[in-house]
C-alpha cells in the first residue's frame, strides 16, 4: 500500500495498524519518500513504480482558516492533488481510499449526519474536500471515501485541541475555557486506520462515515480529559465560540454517524470517551511527563 501524507497525525499509526503490509510512506516533509501531490508527473511516476494494490490518500491541506484565506492553496492540494492521485490509481489499477471530513456538511442538522445527507460545506476547506470526493467518485469505481470527524491522536505531533488541553491541565492552568456551542464526533486516528483496514478487506466500495461513537462539544472533551488526568481542582469554563473569532465559518455541528458501516454489519467503532482515555493515558501522558 502506498500512503500519501504519511507524516501527519494519522500516519503515526500506520506501522502499527498495517504491520504485516509492505508500505510506501510518502510526504513533502523529511523522513518519508518525497512526494508533492500537486505535481501530476511525480504522482503518476511513483504509483507506477511502486504498483500498489491500494493507495491510502491522507495528504491534504487541513488548515481550515488558511484554506478560507487562500482558496487556491486549498484547491491545489485537496482538489487537483486528489485528481492527480485518482488518475494515477486509474492508470495503474489500484484501489483508492480517500480520507475526507465531516466538514462537508453545513452544520445545521440537530442529529448526526449520515452518508445519505446532502453535503453543503460551511467553509472553503470543507468545499475543497467535497470536490475531492466528487473527483474520486467520477474517476474510480474501486474507491472508498471515508469521512472522519474531529481528529485526535498523533502523540508528540499533537498540536490540536486534545494535545493543547492536556498540556494546559498538566501545567496547572486554571481556569481553562472551552467552547460549548459547536458539536462534533471525535475520531481517534488509530481507530480510523483500523476501520479502513477492515473496510479494505470487504470490497464494499463507496462512501462511509468513520468516527468514534457519540457526539460532544469541545467543552465535553476538556472535562473528560480533566477527569482522565484526575485533576478535579482545574476549572473548565464553558464559553461561546464567539470568544474565539476565526477567519473560516464553522457550522453548529460536524457530528456524524457511521450508518453505512452499521447497515453492512461491520464492527462498530468504540465510544469516543473510551478512545480518548486510551490516547491520553497511553500516549500523551508518557510523552508530556518527559518534557
Amino acid at each position: 500500500m502506498l500512503v500519501t501524507g504519511a507524516g501527519g497525525m494519522v500516519g503515526s499509526y500506520l506501522p502499527e495498524v498495517f504491520s504485516d503490509m509492505e508500505l510506501t510512506l510518502t510526504d513533502i516533509v523529511g523522513g518519508f519518500t518525497p512526494l508533492d501531490l500537486r505535481d501530476p508527473r511525480a504522482v503518476m511516476e511513483i504509483i507506477r513504480s511502486v504498483d500498489p494494490e491500494a493507495v491510502l490518500h491522507l495528504g491534504a491541506a487541513t488548515d481550515v482558516d488558511r484554506c478560507q484565506q487562500e482558496p487556491e492553496w486549498a484547491y491545489q492540494t485537496n482538489a487537483v492533488g486528489t485528481q492527480n492521485v485518482a488518475l494515477a490509481c486509474l492508470a495503474q489499477g489500484a484501489a483508492l481510499v480517500y480520507v475526507s471530513t465531516a466538514a462537508v456538511f453545513p452544520g445545521d442538522k440537530p442529529e448526526p449526519y449520515i452518508e445519505f445527507d446532502d453535503p453543503r460545506p460551511a467553509n472553503l476547506y470543507g468545499r475543497s474536500k467535497w470536490i475531492g470526493e466528487q473527483i474520486v467518485t467520477s474517476l474510480l469505481p474501486r474507491s472508498y471515501i471515508v469521512r472522519a470527524g474531529w481528529m485526535i491522536g498523533g502523540g508528540s505531533k499533537d498540536k490540536k485541541f486534545v494535545g493543547k488541553i492536556t498540556r494546559l491541565i498538566l501545567d496547572g492552568k486554571n481556569p481553562i475555557q472551552a467552547v460549548n456551542d459547536k458539536w462534533g464526533s471525535p475520531t481517534y486516528a488509530k481507530d480510523l486506520l483500523k476501520g479502513i483496514r477492515a473496510l479494505l478487506g470487504t470490497g464494499y466500495y463507496g462512501l462511509y462515515h468513520m468516527a468514534n461513537q457519540g457526539s460532544c462539544t469541545r467543552y465535553d472533551i476538556a472535562c473528560a480529559i480533566r477527569e482522565i488526568l484526575g485533576r478535579k481542582e482545574i476549572s473548565v469554563a464553558p464559553v461561546s465560540s464567539d470568544c474565539f473569532p476565526l477567519p473560516a465559518p464553522r457550522g453548529r455541528s460536524e457530528a456524524i454517524r457511521n450508518l453505512k458501516a452499521e447497515l453492512l454489519g461491520l464492527e462498530p467503532m468504540r465510544p469516543w470517551r473510551e478512545a480518548l482515555r486510551e490516547y491520553v493515558q497511553a500516549e500523551l501522558v508518557p510523552i508530556l511527563a518527559g518534557r
